[in-house]
């Protein structure tokens, strides 16, 4: 049951059906005041609280780089309404307490019908299972990681070396565990950890690194539920003898609304948290390779564009990256709007870290990467393709991708699942 699809086969169809028929069953009512006014002012009620939801979203509020689409506000706007004709569909029969209980079931399917048609335009819950919060990959807690070992098996590539015991785990496993920001002092929530099955054995493998970053709004187990990436690394280590990269999904933003555009800023020290902070808690902590050609960064939408920020400003760090969806410059939506609140109003501390800049101005002939966007993703495509040509031009061994479907987890998945082979041989785990 955790595995079927919210995304494609019959639960959409039958959901989206059951919805139609509750809002029938809602329109229903005999009496003349609920057609001729309740229906109406209900309608209008639900149009009215929809627009001042948009007005302050999209004109004050402003959180998000990018526009909310029109179709969320539209399901948003009908299940506000089966919300608000559920009062007076209730009493035109006051005394049938099976035909309240039936007007609550048919808002209420409305109102499913419509979250389910939300998902299908993100993804963000491809199955039951993702939005029940299960999770393909047994969860550990960080206490029970084995310590680090002084005599790790190392080579390249890597998998020319292992052999993977008798008794190694079939499955990697997921924990989860603070990494403070010792040096930049950002407040950071929890990182989600994917450790391989060649993890769990003695002596083990030294290790490559991927740190991932989710979007916004959003949370690092954003990447364990509509990105995935418990179902691609378990494929992966299948298919390589247990091994795969550690993956370290660390938190960017420190909330699900904050955007402190991975600089250092009045907004957090975003950047020096994810270059210092991070990698050095992960060497101290984490069986790996400590070689920065063995360590890469990947994030989706906004985590793409601080990907990228990360690989044009610390390519020392990280001279390995994926771009999945990012803007190609940090944005909290209008570019004035971006100086003032970070830079201070000042343009050339804004160009001192913004990618596109820097790829004009330096060489990068050690860096690789990725630029990966949706085929009906059209507002993004062009700037993903001006940030690829960029990069190329500045001596990165970059290429670009296009993934069916438009700015959203079901692109973003695919995207790492297909990219895991390039990215491992990158990494030095296969030939």
């Amino acid at each position: 049951m955790t595995d079927l699809s919210l995304l494609s086969g019959p639960i959409p169809l039958v959901v989206a059906a059951m919805g139609a028929a509750g809002g029938v069953w809602l329109l229903t009512g005999r009496a003349g005041w609920f057609r001729r006014r309740a229906i109406p002012l209900c309608a209008a009620g639900a149009g009215v609280l929809t627009g001042c939801l948009w007005f302050w979203v999209e004109r004050v509020w402003r959180p998000l780089p990018d526009p909310i689409p029109l179709t969320v506000y539209l399901w948003t706007a009908l299940a506000l309404w089966a919300v608000t004709l559920l009062v007076p569909r209730i009493l035109i029969a006051p005394r049938r307490v099976w035909a309240a209980a039936v007007s609550v079931a048919a808002a209420a399917a409305v109102v499913v019908a419509c979250a389910v048609q939300i998902n299908l335009f993100f993804a963000a819950y491809p199955t039951v299972g993702a939005a029940l919060g299960f999770e393909h990959v047994t969860r550990i807690d960080f206490q029970a990681v084995p310590p680090l070992t002084p005599t790790p098996i190392a080579g390249l590539p890597l998998e020319s070396v292992w052999t993977p015991p008798a008794d190694m785990p079939r499955a990697g496993k997921i924990t989860s565990v603070n990494i403070p920001g010792d040096h930049s002092g950002f407040h950071a929530r929890r990182a989600e950890i994917y450790l391989p099955p060649a993890y769990f054995t003695e002596p083990r493998p030294q290790f490559p690194v991927l740190v991932l970053l989710a979007g916004q709004p959003g949370q690092p187990k954003d990447w364990l539920t509509g990105g995935r990436l418990g179902t691609t690394m378990v494929n992966f280590a299948r298919d390589h003898g247990g091994l795969g990269p550690v993956v370290v999904v660390a938190d960017a933003t420190g909330s699900t609304w904050d955007n402190p555009l991975c600089v250092d800023s009045p907004l957090g020290h975003a950047a020096t948290y994810l270059a210092e902070d991070v990698p050095a808690w992960i060497k101290a902590h984490i069986q790996v390779d400590p070689d920065p050609g063995a360590w890469a960064i990947g994030g989706l939408s906004l985590g793409g564009t601080c990907a990228l920020q990360m690989a044009t400003n610390y390519p020392q760090t990280y001279p390995t990256f994926l771009d999945l969806s990012g803007d190609p410059e940090p944005t909290l939506g209008d570019h004035q709007r971006t100086l003032d609140a970070a830079f201070g109003g000042n343009q050339a501390a804004f160009t001192r870290v913004n990618p596109l800049d820097l790829l004009a101005e330096h060489r990068y002939p050690d860096s690789a990467g990725v630029f990966v966007v949706g085929s009906d993703d059209e507002e993004l495509k062009p700037s993903i393709r001006k940030a690829c040509d960029a990069a190329r031009l500045a001596g990165m061994d970059v290429t670009y991708a296009e993934v069916r479907g438009g700015h959203n987890f079901a692109v973003w998945s695919a995207a790492l699942s297909t990219e895991m082979d390039w990215l491992a041989t990158r990494l030095g785990l296969t030939s």
